[in-house]
């Protein structure tokens, strides 16, 4: 995220596989999200009323935040954003005495409130989707009567369109990519299966099922500590990816995870095979990701069948509905 101004530099660790993500709280004490953190109820919830403070509510909207499968990012970003409403409104301020006026005024503060520094668009997006985040489990749970967020309205930006790959520069990559089983394998599992480059490289064999050799599935699986097991599902593959894979699996002896190297060779690995096919545009793994959703959209799946194939959290789709949407149906 954009550090827009000197208000919004709170300490936000980046994560790694093998350290926890610390932060502060709003009081100043360390919060460890560590990869054995197993999320509970929220504590002390009966006794959350409209009367308690802000701040108090910190805590219990960590933990709720954590119950709804949040990433360890959205739960830092949230927490930073509410950090940052507790500094304008005051910490003691009860909950439900906050207006709509005042989450405004908070939003017109950090978009103008520092002189020759203009927040970037999708930070403000994310701000006010922060707002309703926590003001609608605030309703939901009864402790506040009035919805200070409700009427509030998301505009998230319109980022450039990508450069799709066409019809015959999909055809020509395909022919290029066979030339490496393990590149014609990697190339396959996004422009047919639409999968993340994370998600690519958490591949197990055990996750790819040639059982009925005519219908291969792959099944997506996170690690309990990512929290992204909402977007776990299982995707069925053309019949010819059975013979793909297991030339694959002869040609590298490959036993356990599908593709052992890090995200830098798989960039390597596609890159030649785009030379190979002489296209000119710039070609990542996310372009043959996006190139799968608009084509999935073009053959007739459904906005919400799209979504259920590329696993997306609430806020990933907000972001990526219209833009799919844009590059399949232009106007």
């Amino acid at each position: 995220m954009q550090k827009d101004s000197e208000q919004e530099k709170q300490p936000i660790a980046v994560q790694t596989e093998e350290m926890p993500i610390e932060q502060d709280n709003l009081f100043g004490t360390p919060i460890v999200l560590d990869d054995q953190y197993v999320a509970s109820p929220p504590e002390h919830m009966s006794a959350l009323t409209d009367q308690t403070s802000l701040a108090a509510c910190a805590d219990p909207y960590r933990q709720e935040l954590m119950l709804r499968g949040k990433s360890n990012y959205t739960v830092t970003c949230f927490l930073s954003d509410l950090k940052m409403l507790v500094d304008f409104l005051g910490a003691d301020i009860p909950v439900g005495r906050i207006t709509k006026e005042n989450v405004t005024d908070w939003l017109m503060k950090l978009k103008f409130g520092t002189p020759g520094m203009t927040p970037a668009p999708k930070t403000m997006a994310r701000r006010v989707t922060f707002l309703k985040n926590f003001f609608n489990w605030l309703e939901r749970e009864h402790i506040i009567r009035e919805n200070p967020a409700a009427s509030l309205t998301l505009e998230r930006p319109q980022p450039p369109l990508p450069e799709l790959l066409s019809d015959e520069e999909v055809l020509h990559l395909m022919e290029a990519a066979q030339e490496d089983a393990r590149c014609h394998c990697l190339v396959y599992l996004i422009l047919r299966a639409g999968l993340k480059k994370e998600e690519v490289m958490g591949l197990k064999v055990h996750h790819i099922d040639l059982i009925d050799v005519h219908n291969p599935l792959v099944s997506i699986r996170f690690a309990a500590s990512t929290n992204k097991q909402h977007r776990e599902r299982r995707i069925a593959l053309p019949a010819e990816f059975t013979e793909i894979f297991r030339r694959y699996l002869q040609s590298y002896h490959v036993t356990d995870v599908v593709f052992p190297c890090t995200d830098r060779n798989l960039n390597y690995i596609l890159a030649r095979a785009v030379r190979a096919a002489n296209i000119k545009k710039r070609v990542t793994l996310q372009l043959l990701r996006d190139t799968f959703a608009v084509q999935q959209l073009r053959d007739g799946t459904s906005l919400d069948g799209l979504r259920e194939k590329l696993g997306l959290s609430d806020e990933a789709w907000l972001e990526s509905k219209e833009k799919y949407r844009r590059l399949a149906f232009p106007k």
